[in-house]
């Protein structure tokens, strides 16, 4: 799973993290791989592009967020 995940990516919460005021759904942007890809440093920003939150997160807290088709059998589904 962190093979898909890249430095750039939109993100999106799958679940509420109270603590930081974030809630499942909420997308971020990965502006930081850690450890070796088994964390990443999200930043969530307003709509006029201030950061609101920069939080680390494993993998199987967030899903990367596509815009254009992918194939069924892709490793970035």
């Amino acid at each position: 799973m962190t093979d898909n995940i890249k430095l750039l990516d939109i993100v999106a919460l799958t679940v509420d993290l109270p603590e930081y005021k974030l809630w499942h759904g909420q997308v971020g942007t990965v502006v930081e791989i850690l450890a070796g890809g088994k964390a990443f440093e999200v930043e969530f920003c307003d709509r006029e592009g201030r950061t609101y939150e920069s939080v680390g997160l494993r993998p199987d807290q967030i899903m990367v967020l596509h815009y254009d088709p992918v194939e069924a059998n892709s490793k970035s589904a």
